[in-house]
């Protein structure tokens, strides 16, 4: 398949009171330490993180970030590596435009999993291969609002088109039809590297060797700084709340602990989801002393 034959995406704006954020489901299946095993070249990209620039942590995949690379890259064949539990679904959207509107191949090796927003950025590959190991999960797009009943159900229907945009492009990729894809997304469904090879999602599956899970300190500091997210993400925390605690503990400010179980949107945690935080930070700060 030719990506030029896949549907634009439509582009918008994030507006205020609402933002885009990770489904915890796919934040805890989500094993930041899986990457491709290859050495990465002048030609590979690699989505290795959450869609949508961090601002308190300069983390994350952005268009803009992407759309640097393939400028420097100038019609070259291109490789993008990716294992991302998915993030701001217009940033996925925007990257998804920028990969299929690029001149050169592109070929898409989901080596972990391809989650939400991720799962869209891989649709835009002439080639698509995924791990026998690895995931995609599609599903509607997932926010955090703040509003009125008349607001809310505004920014209901200002969603409905870019799900309907979604499940346009998954289905154009399968050969489905729109509606069977709007089901699979309305269920939130998790998909295997074999069924998505069999449904068209994928097409093939990555020998064995080309991806691999990195060790050390690294890995051990960012498995746990997932776990604290991940308690927080339950609570239904805001990711830009979250993120900005993880910071504030990275950079040792002393009243990090008490924000996060205290006043983050708050949120109250009951006493078994607080003696889990307090776990998970004590394996956060470990491993990253």
């Amino acid at each position: 398949m030719t990506i030029r034959n896949l549907p634009v995406a439509p582009e918008a704006k994030s507006r205020p009171g609402v933002s885009c954020d990770l489904s915890p489901r796919a934040l805890e299946r989500w094993n930041p330490s899986i990457h491709a095993a290859a050495a990465e070249d002048q030609a590979t990209i690699s989505v290795f993180d959450q869609i949508g620039y961090d601002p308190w942590t300069g983390d994350g995949v952005s268009a803009k970030l992407v759309a640097g690379i393939l400028r420097s890259l100038d019609g070259q064949d291109v490789t993008v590596n990716v294992n991302s539990p998915g993030g701001d679904m217009f940033e996925g959207l925007a990257i998804y435009n920028l990969l299929r509107e690029y001149k050169g191949a592109v070929t898409v090796k989901v080596v972990g999993l391809a989650a939400s927003a991720a799962s869209i950025i891989a649709m835009a590959g002439d080639e698509l291969q995924v791990a026998r190991a690895g995931f995609l999960m599609i599903h509607n797009a997932w926010v955090v609002a703040a509003g009125n009943q008349n607001e809310l159900r505004d920014i209901a229907d200002t969603l409905a088109p870019f799900d309907a945009a979604m499940a346009d492009i998954y289905a154009a990729r399968t050969g489905s039809s729109p509606k069977a894809m709007q089901a699979l997304m309305d269920a939130e469904t998790w998909i295997g590297g074999g069924a998505a090879v069999e449904q068209g999602f994928a097409d093939s599956l990555l020998p064995a060797d080309e991806v691999k899970e990195s060790g050390g300190a690294r890995a051990q500091a960012q498995n746990a700084a997932r776990q604290v997210e991940l308690v927080m993400a339950r609570q239904g925390i805001p990711r830009s709340e979250r993120r900005k605690i993880i910071q504030e503990i990275k950079s040792g400010t002393p009243s990090a602990a008490g924000h996060g179980t205290r006043d983050a949107a708050d949120v109250a945690f009951t006493a078994d989801t607080t003696a889990e935080f307090i776990r998970a930070l004590a394996r956060f700060e470990s491993a990253a002393n």
